[in-house]
């Protein structure tokens, strides 16, 4: 029996061919067949699309090869993370799938930006030997995660930020311009992608930050601990956001991320917000800033300490910078009233 021949044939009928296809037609081992289309791939006559279960054969006909990939709707993949770029593990996503066909440019440019600024964090501050990629798409959105089992991203910047707790950490990722490696980035990747998705979750240590574009709203939920960080973004097909409008809302035209507002949302933590050391935390790195919005939801007061701080000693010394408040009750209208009368 001819076997290359007979799949040669049978993809002339069928398309496309899995080895299992083979393998029942001809009766030889997985091993064998596998060598064989190894062979027809290396001479340039069948064409390898997706892989593991996914994988199967069609001719190398550009139609017959959109086809293929078109039916190729999610990926998973375990990366070891040594000498890898974020990019080439985009590139190949798009040449064996078919989760980028037929996407909306301004959607399309959002994905591309989101996944690989979040791959490189965890390639470059993770710390973790193997990172896990998972990308997937139905008739309404595309959703991806990026997994890595290292140091876990809050408690990254409890560690350079000298913070508390978890809560403290999720503060000051939230301010967007802060960094723990200033030498090497600027910040600004997890800030943009937050603005640009329409639902971005961040999963370290105890914690589950959830950034709601839908609604406009953040969320922490406490979950079961876990090792490293977990993040998983999702963009819907009809999303109408621009990704360069994004950059020019909060960078201004020369991109340098030095034009707009940050909100603060201010986290119970075990007590109120009262002292001025407090203040200093949460204020930190904001000077960079000309619009500063505290968002006092679910804070039942705060002290004088912390007011005057924040609305007097630290206003007084950036009075080109505005703090607006938000979301306060009539305690902490009181408290803040009271240090600037």
């Amino acid at each position: 029996m001819d076997v290359r021949k007979v799949i040669l044939n049978l993809l002339k009928k069928k398309k496309e061919l899995k080895v299992t296809d083979v393998i029942k037609v001809t009766g030889f081992s997985r091993a064998y067949i596998s060598r064989i289309f190894q062979e027809l791939r290396q001479e340039n006559k069948v064409v390898l699309v997706g892989k593991a279960n996914r994988a199967r054969y069609v001719l190398p006909n550009v139609e017959e090869i959109e086809k293929a990939q078109k039916k190729i709707l999610n990926i998973r993949q375990t990366l070891i993370n040594k000498n890898l770029s974020e990019d080439i593990v985009l590139d190949k996503i798009k040449k064996e799938s078919g989760i980028f066909f037929g996407l909306r440019q301004n959607v399309s440019h959002i994905l591309d930006y989101a996944f690989t600024e979040m791959l490189n964090n965890a390639i470059e501050h993770s710390g973790s030997k193997k990172i896990t990629i998972k990308m997937a798409r139905d008739s309404k959105s595309i959703n991806f995660e990026v997994i890595d089992r290292g140091i876990g991203i809050f408690n990254h910047i409890i560690q350079a930020r000298g913070l508390k707790n978890e809560l403290e950490a999720i503060q000051d990722l939230l301010k967007g311009k802060q960094t723990t490696a200033p030498k090497v980035h600027t910040g600004e990747g997890i800030f943009f992608t937050s603005k640009a998705v329409d639902l971005l979750t961040i999963k370290g240590s105890n914690k589950k930050l959830i950034i709601d574009n839908r609604i406009n709203d953040i969320f922490i939920r406490d979950i079961r601990r876990i090792k490293g960080t977990e993040v998983i973004c999702k963009i819907f097909l009809n999303s109408s956001k621009d990704l360069s409008a994004i950059f020019k809302e909060y960078a201004g035209e020369n991109f340098k991320f030095d034009k707009t507002r940050v909100t603060i949302k201010l986290f119970e933590t075990g007590q109120s917000y009262i002292s001025r050391s407090q203040a200093r935390r949460v204020l930190f790195g904001l000077e960079k800033f000309k619009i500063i919005i505290l968002d006092f939801r679910n804070i039942e007061t705060i002290g004088q300490g912390f007011a005057d701080e924040v609305f007097r000693v630290w206003q007084k010394k950036h009075p080109n910078i505005q703090i607006i408040y938000k979301n306060y009750n009539e305690n902490i209208e009181f408290m803040i009233k009271r240090v600037l009368d």
